[in-house]
């Protein structure tokens, strides 16, 4: 909205600098220093709201760590902080005429709503169960359906709707379309769907120690920047020989928009927390993580990408996976984990909490390296 208006008053009345305006990267800066600052100044006020409000974390008796009651006083449903700043800056810097900007805020508004019905049962109406799951998958599976859809449908992308490049490999995609071009949605469309889902609910995992969920995020939303920035400028992905997506630059301000939200939140979210994210904000960052991916088409790097996130699930599944064997062979249920996710083994083991998180930052930084080299190793 803002960008619209700086670019009618240069056109109208010329100012010295606001050409600058029509540039990604000043756009950028702006939405991430916008996000910053509203998270700071903004958040602070709505901790303070959320404390008078008495809307607590709902901490579980039964989850074996007795480390974790202590939070039972620290004000939760924090990612609306995260919401504002991200969706404010994206909407004030990013093209109002650019089908990536709806999308995306779609995604954050409709996934972060799941997550507040969800906090707000739990806090408010005091049932730890929270939203059923199955009704958060519906939520999930509607977000998947609409970006599906629109990635799909929309003429724009018809040129390359259905194709995903292929990491480390020069020259190879893979086509969704297996079996033609007037079937290819049946498959596509799926895959979007699992992916917004998987990520979702994976970084709904992750959320559980001070700082990680918000720390992981804010170093993934400037790996998938980076590629969102190069993918689309024909120049850079000549020169890189990677698919060249025309708009999906747009995609780098909201990338910067949530960096900047997740930096400001760690302020008040890093050990120790005065305030957690809640499923508001976990399920609208792994969904926008997500969703982002697809419509660069670099999916098949999440796993990297999103590292963190995906050995969280792979732990809870594998842990999952093994007690019901064997309790189903031997009659008890066994563990190859102390606890899952698997941030909890390493506090059973001992390890300070704040030093999990930074060695999960450190990991996640290490991934996204790995992610970046993709570009030239091939």
């Amino acid at each position: 909205m803002l960008y619209e208006l700086l670019s009618w008053m240069n056109d109208v009345f010329n100012p010295p600098g606001f050409g600058a305006f029509d540039y990604i990267t000043t756009r950028t800066a702006f939405a991430a220093a916008t996000a910053l600052l509203i998270s700071l100044f903004i958040g602070k006020k709505i901790i303070k709201w959320l404390q008078k409000m008495q809307l607590k974390e709902v901490i579980r008796d039964d989850i074996g760590l007795k480390t974790h009651l202590v939070k039972a006083d620290t004000p939760t449903m924090g990612g609306v902080i995260i919401i504002l700043a991200t969706v404010i800056p994206a909407l004030l810097w990013m093209r109002m005429d650019s089908i990536y900007t709806w999308m995306i805020v779609f995604v954050v508004i409709v996934l972060g709503g799941v997550g507040f019905i969800d906090d707000y049962i739990k806090v408010v109406q005091k049932d730890k169960s929270g939203l059923h799951g199955w009704f958060k998958i519906i939520g999930q599976v509607l977000v998947g359906v609409v970006i599906g859809v629109t990635l799909y449908f929309w003429p724009a992308f018809q040129d390359y709707n259905t194709l995903t490049t292929v990491p480390f490999l020069k020259d190879v995609n893979i086509d969704y379309a297996f079996f033609g071009e007037s079937t290819g949605w049946l498959i596509y469309i799926p895959v979007v769907i699992f992916i917004i889902t998987a990520v979702s609910n994976a970084a709904n995992l992750t959320d559980g120690l001070d700082g990680l969920l918000s720390g992981t995020s804010a170093i993934a939303g400037i790996i998938l920047g980076i590629f969102a920035y190069v993918s689309g400028r024909v120049d850079f992905s000549s020169f890189l020989n990677i698919m060249y997506l025309p708009g999906a630059g747009e995609l780098t301000i909201f990338a910067a928009a949530l960096v900047g939200a997740c930096l400001g939140f760690l302020w008040y979210n890093s050990y120790p927390a005065s305030v957690f994210m809640g499923d508001t904000g976990s399920l609208a960052l792994g969904g926008a993580l997500g969703a982002f991916a697809v419509m660069i088409h670099k999916e098949l790097l999440l796993p990297i990408i999103c590292g963190i996130f995906f050995v969280e699930t792979v732990s809870v599944i594998i842990q999952t996976t093994w007690f019901k064997y064997t309790k189903r062979k031997y009659g008890e249920g066994r563990r190859v984990f102390l606890m899952t996710p698997i941030h909890h083994h390493f506090e059973k083991q001992g390890w300070p909490e704040s030093k999990i998180v930074v060695r999960f930052w450190i990991i996640a930084i290490l991934l996204g390296i790995i992610s970046l080299l993709t570009l030239k190793l091939r």
